[in-house]
């Protein structure tokens, strides 16, 4: 379960923003996670819940905020939303698709005391 990496990279990211923003607790954390970023929302969230026990982010309420994904299709030369990775285009039905969104997670913001 990858997630636990994530929950711990995230925290080490929430330490150094506490240094160097001065502040002492986070409440709530927002994350932008793409749908092609390859993160189980479920497992994050216990990974998220384990991982900070005891930091300047235990009991912070976690919100997952989706991004849709999307692709370049080779055949109508278009870049679509998708649903999956593995659909089709939406547009002309194509299949070679190169996954160009919605492929990263980031922090969008923290709210902190």
């Amino acid at each position: 379960m990858h997630e636990m990496a994530v929950c711990e990279s995230l925290l080490s990211a929430m330490e150094e923003a506490a240094k160097a923003q001065n502040f002492s607790r986070v409440t709530r954390v927002r994350l932008a996670i793409g749908r092609f970023a390859g993160i189980e929302v479920e497992a994050l969230r216990f990974g998220f819940d384990v991982v900070m026990r005891g930091s300047l982010a235990e009991g912070a309420e976690l919100v997952v905020l989706e991004e849709d994904g999307s692709a370049w299709c080779f055949d109508c030369c278009e870049t679509v939303a998708l649903s999956h990775r593995l659909a089709s285009c939406p547009k002309c039905g194509g299949e070679r698709l190169v996954p160009n969104g919605g492929t990263d997670m980031k922090i969008k913001d923290l709210e902190v005391l």
